[in-house]
């Protein structure tokens, strides 16, 4: 235990109980407020090779740890709509899969040189 937390602790234990709370609200109020620093992201996409058998929820899981840099909330709408081509329309998970490696890969060059 550090010196300030020592310091704390003994001037926590001297207050009355609805201080010690009030202090606490109070710590928990710091707490909360307190931006934390973000995570460093790759800019360059990391290598992860593709299974020669993947289902397209696995690629999707894939392909956004590849390209960490990526929005998804950008991708969201047609990473769905490419999810329900092989659910609901019999699109083949091959097919969907070479789809969305392709989303991903336009996303990062539009990233990398925005117009």
């Amino acid at each position: 235990m550090t010196l300030a937390e020592r310091r704390l602790l003994r001037l926590f234990r001297s207050l009355p109980e609805a201080k010690q709370a009030s202090l606490l609200d109070f710590a928990e109020f710091l707490q909360v407020r307190e931006i934390p620093e973000p995570e460093a992201v790759s800019l360059t996409p990391l290598s992860i090779e593709r299974p020669a058998q993947e289902s397209v929820v696995k690629a999707i899981k894939r392909l956004r740890e590849t390209y960490p840099m990526l929005d998804r909330a950008k991708l969201i709408h047609e990473t769905s709509a490419l999810m329900s081509q092989h659910l609901v329309q019999g699109r083949t998970a091959l097919e969907v899969i070479n789809d969305l490696e392709a989303l991903f890969a336009r996303h990062f060059q539009t990233l990398q040189n925005p117009q």
